[in-house]
């Protein structure tokens, strides 16, 4: 049977849960690279399923002991994590290829914001969880400033640290959509991570997004490829650590992390990736991008550290109801 967890222990969880979401989000950062010279070979929407379909079947052949007795509510759970995972996905692809990479980036930053926002709606906060707190709000507010100045080029007026909003395109609002899937992503897993086992749940949640993303890649793209050696080496990758591993990684550390605090640690995607550049590709980072990427670190700091009305996570709400052993 599943025990509650002592304050030490559960304590000792929580920063686990810390450490291995900035490992997944490291991976997330370091792997920009390799994918971004691998969509060279390979239509955008069509590397998205391939990269889930092996995810997937790596994740069944890990978990399939796992995978008997499956409840109703387990199939509808994975469905509606997948479907919101799916939605990030293919909306942040369909809109790089009509807006420019740091627009992309800087937009899909604005999960961040919207966690917090979304968490005001009483019924999509995780079981027992209160309205973020001020520190919560403010973090981040500032983790989105860090990441327009990281990831956003400078407006032609000259000024450092001015941004040019002019020319938003149809792949900006495209990109702002990405931004709303991943933060009800995030908002699905703290609800039903409760209720379902961890590997039910990773494998369930990108089994489905591999089916939505099979459905819109037909409607949405004529898809593309030319195989080559760096193009497999950028699947393979991508599906084992960058989403078989992360997912599974992600569905169990949100038990012990409240939403808000897991959209903060995704802000360190584009720190990790600048972090990534400047030691494979030599990429100097400027006083703007080290003035966001600062503001980042702050913003995680402000929400961590500063004391505020305890926020249950998705552990403390609800006991799961299923035994992991």
């Amino acid at each position: 049977m599943d025990e509650t967890p002592s304050s030490q222990e559960h304590s000792n969880l929580r920063l686990r849960a810390h450490i291995l979401m900035l490992s997944v989000v490291f991976v997330w950062g370091a792997t920009f690279v390799l994918i971004k010279n691998a969509l060279s070979d390979i239509s955008p929407l069509l590397f998205n399923l391939l990269r889930m379909t092996l995810a997937t079947v790596c994740l069944a052949l890990i978990y399939r002991r796992h995978l008997r007795g499956l409840t109703r509510r387990a199939w509808i759970g994975g469905a509606v994590v997948g479907a919101c995972l799916a939605m990030g996905y293919q909306f942040q692809t369909a809109g790089l290829a009509l807006t420019t990479p740091s627009k992309s980036a800087f937009l899909t930053g604005l999960v961040v914001v919207m966690v917090p926002l979304l968490s005001a709606i009483p019924w999509l906060r995780g079981p027992g969880a209160h309205v973020p707190g001020w520190s919560a709000r403010a973090g981040a507010v500032l983790a989105f400033i860090g990441i327009v100045l990281l990831t956003s080029p400078p407006s032609t007026s000259g000024h450092r640290f001015a941004y040019d909003f002019a020319a938003i395109n149809v792949g900006d609002i495209l990109s702002i959509f990405c931004a709303l899937g991943f933060a009800l992503h995030v908002l699905a897993l703290a609800r039903t991570s409760p209720h379902i086992p961890f590997q039910q749940l990773a494998v369930l949640q990108i089994g489905f997004a591999t089916l939505f993303m099979a459905i819109s890649t037909s409607l949405l793209e004529k898809s593309w490829i030319r195989f080559t050696p760096r193009l497999a080496f950028a699947i393979v990758l991508a599906a084992v650590l960058a989403t078989a591993v992360a997912f599974t990684i992600q569905s169990w550390a949100q038990r012990y992390l409240p939403a808000t605090h897991t959209a903060l640690i995704l802000t360190m995607e584009p720190v990790f990736a600048w972090m990534t550049s400047f030691l494979l590709l030599h990429e100097r980072l400027g006083l703007r991008a080290s003035a966001g990427a600062i503001l980042i670190l702050g913003g995680i700091a402000l929400a961590e550290l500063i004391p505020t009305r305890i926020q249950p996570t998705a552990h403390e709400g609800v006991p799961l109801e299923e035994s992991e052993a």
